[in-house]
């Protein structure tokens, strides 16, 4: 339980990293940020992980450049759902995925 909540709320500050650095990406408040993280999460396991499969050779024969988009169109939609968390065009929300992704994994690696 406590490795869930260390991974949540390091996925918050994460979120607000990334709309710090990419134009597009805002988040109003941390609670909002907290809010995203789960939505994010929700969204990309079950939504996203449908597309990718679906998708699949797509994203094999554009060696991976549609998996950045679906994982942008993922950010999008979350933002659609989550007050105080928004995000303006597909390309910053494929920046911020992308750019999301990393920092993630490394303030993971750090704790």
């Amino acid at each position: 339980m406590r490795h869930w909540l260390i991974h949540w709320l390091l996925s918050a500050v994460s979120l607000l990293i990334v709309a710090n650095i990419v134009p597009g990406i805002e988040v109003e408040s941390f609670g909002s940020a907290l809010v995203a993280a789960v939505v994010i999460g929700l969204v990309g396991a079950t939504v996203g992980l449908l597309l990718k499969l679906m998708l699949l050779p797509f994203i094999i024969v554009t060696l991976g450049i549609v998996y950045f988009l679906i994982n942008g169109m993922m950010l999008m939609l979350a933002s659609s759902i989550v007050p105080g968390f928004h995000v303006r065009g597909l390309m910053a929300a494929t920046i911020g995925s992308i750019l999301l992704t990393i920092v993630d994994y490394l303030l993971n690696q750090l704790v």
